[in-house]
């Protein structure tokens, strides 16, 4: 069946040749001997077809875009393509030519078709594994978008000077395809993107000449939608081949662009070929140009809407099915986001015929003016709520004369001029960017990775301060044990040394000398070691008590013996002189020597020899 503008879908495949590079091999459902390439000079086909870094992947796609020329039945348009890359073991091949030398073969199948509507359909044909959700609808899925770049999600919507990076060619087309289809209707109206010079959209758009409020298609097309963001000076190339950027450098030809590449030299001449590159590998945003700044920046009002929008992502993400919300609920969904997305542009166009209305109106105006000026002075400011630089902006473009051209100066009077989240910066905005940074920064996560390492470092410290204090005390153990031991040792040894000095003390006192045994008593209490030795003192004790004993007892037998001797001489201890008829007793120092021998004999032992 044909499609718009009664061209047919055409197929070609472009190999890979180790020497010429990209080339076109063969064309299916066009007329013998005809070659579209030549006839529309698509030189850079193959080069698009097979995107750099393609070879390592098995299989990638890619989307593009193609300028067809004008011919007497229709005006120059734009062509969509899509190439499904695979490559494959040489040695695999049944039959293999001689040109090819390397060790993989690659090759891409083309389909080439006037709508990009049909690339769902038409890459389900080239890939029968791809998931189905990818034919019901063109692009990314809005949440993983919204989702990833969140806030600049918003910022990329109002800018249309962009060059987009990535290494997955797929990836990066649809990230671009699915940024567009934000805009109402835009997908279905890019007749003219793919070249520069194309203008034919714009110069047959006629103002809408009715208006019917039930239905949508009316009422978006009396709003000015799609707005033509790619007409005359822009360029749509969702992937676009080195050899072809050096249009972008050109800037009297080319004002506004969204391309994207696979070549990573590109990053080193970004200045060069754009004022913004979206690199999609670390999910990053350079701007080149700073006078674009203050454009890019959101209001307070923009950061509000686009963060209620996260926010009601983020709460309903499910990493197993990214484009469904958790809660199978309308909010989050993709239809949600496309219908928020539809407010805000919507209320943006009325803001904006409603900003250059008040600049009409003079100073002094009518009665009949009066009430509605009432009326609307709380929306005299609302163009600021949408960054009137960026108002600033968009007026320089030919997307803004366009929208002027074909549009009623009062669409305020259908949509009321007001942001959707109008008003000034506000406690909760704070609070809510702040707790977005958070998650940004991913904050929990890190945290209990930190609480899970210092808790694990904890439990090691732990264990080797227990081994620490464990070996400590048992060295404390193991000198408290040798002290003992040797404690013991000493104490043996004193034992030893005083049982030894008893048995030499109680020989002593059985030879009955009295001061040999107090000497031996005092030296065996010196020569004890310092610990005390009560068996030792006891049997001290015993010894000199019976060496005392044996003292007394031959103390005693003497005086017995002398009180008999001296008895018998008629004398004795208390008799008076005369009592008995005896000679007075002799002194000391007249004994006879009679006398003195009779007691040297009497006495026996040997303290009577001392007295005598």
């Amino acid at each position: 069946m044909p499609f718009p503008n009664e061209i047919l879908p055409i197929v070609c495949v472009v190999g890979f040749h180790h020497a010429r590079g990209p080339e076109l091999e063969t064309w299916f459902g066009v007329e013998d001997g005809t070659d579209p390439a030549a006839d529309n000079d698509w030189s850079f086909l193959p080069f698009m077809a097979l995107s750099d870094g393609a070879h390592i992947s098995v299989e990638d796609f890619s989307y593009f875009t193609l300028r067809r020329r004008h011919s007497p039945s229709r005006p120059a348009s734009s062509a969509f393509g899509i190439s499904c890359t695979r490559q494959m073991d040489a040695s695999h091949l049944l039959h293999r030519p001689a040109d090819v030398t390397r060790s993989t073969v690659q090759k891409a199948v083309v389909v080439i078709a006037d709508n990009p509507r049909l690339f769902g359909h038409l890459r389900e044909k080239l890939s029968m594994v791809t998931g189905a959700w990818f034919a019901q609808r063109l692009g990314l899925s809005l949440r993983e978008l919204i989702y990833e770049y969140k806030h600049q999600t918003l910022v990329l919507l109002k800018f249309s000077q962009m060059l987009f990076f990535g290494s997955r060619c797929e990836r990066l087309c649809m990230t671009q395809f699915s940024l567009i289809s934000l805009i109402p209707l835009l997908l279905s109206h890019l007749d003219d993107c793919a070249s520069p010079e194309l203008d034919a959209q714009a110069f047959d758009a006629q103002p809408p000449s009715s208006l019917k409020t039930s239905d949508r298609s009316s009422l978006l097309a009396y709003m000015g939608l799609p707005l033509r963001i790619f007409g005359k000076g822009s360029l749509f190339g969702p992937y676009t081949p080195l050899q072809q950027l050096d249009v972008l450098a050109d800037h009297d030809r080319t004002k506004s662009y969204m391309v994207g590449s696979t070549n990573s030299l590109l990053l080193q001449q970004k200045d060069r070929y754009s004022d913004i590159l979206i690199n999609l590998d670390d999910s990053s945003i350079a701007i080149s140009s700073p006078a674009l700044r203050s454009a890019l920046a959101l209001s307070a009002a923009d950061r509000r809407w686009i963060d209620f929008l996260t926010q009601t992502v983020t709460s309903t993400w499910d990493p197993q099915n990214p484009s469904r919300p958790s809660t199978l609920a309308y909010m989050g969904s993709e239809e949600f986001i496309r219908l928020q997305f539809e407010e805000y542009i919507l209320a943006l166009l009325a803001s904006v015929r409603h900003h250059l209305y008040l600049a009409t109106l003079p100073s002094n105006v009518g009665p009949q003016h009066q009430s509605h000026i009432q009326a609307t002075h709380n929306l005299q400011h609302s163009i600021q709520d949408f960054n009137q630089d960026w108002f600033a902006y968009w007026q320089s473009t030919p997307s803004y004369a366009l929208f002027l051209r074909t549009t009623d100066a009062h669409l305020f009077d259908i949509v009321e001029p007001r942001h959707p989240t109008a008003g000034a910066l506000t406690v909760d905005d704070i609070q809510r960017r702040i707790t977005q940074q958070i998650a940004t920064l991913q904050l929990d996560s890190k945290v209990a990775a930190t609480r899970e390492n210092l808790g694990r470092h904890l439990v090691t410290g732990q264990k080797k301060v227990s081994t620490t204090f464990e070996k400590l005390w048992g060295d404390i153990e193991a000198i408290r044990e040798a002290q003992r031991k040797r404690a013991e040792a000493a104490r043996d040894e004193g034992n030893a040394k005083g049982t030894l000095e008893r048995r030499n003390s109680v020989a002593s006192s059985t030879e009955g000398s009295m001061e040999t045994s107090s000497k031996a008593a005092a030296f065996s209490r010196f020569s004890t070691p310092s610990t005390p030795d009560l068996a030792a003192a006891q049997a001290s004790v015993t010894a000199a008590g019976q060496k005392a004993g044996a003292y007394v007892s031959s103390w005693g037998a003497w005086a017995a013996e002398k009180r008999k001797g001296w008895g018998a001489a008629g004398g004795g201890w208390g008799r008076g002189h005369g009592a008995g008829g005896t000679e007075p007793r002799a002194t000391e120092g007249h004994r006879s020597p009679g006398k003195k021998k009779s007691r040297e004999v009497t006495g026996g032992d040997g303290i009577g020899r001392l007295d005598a």
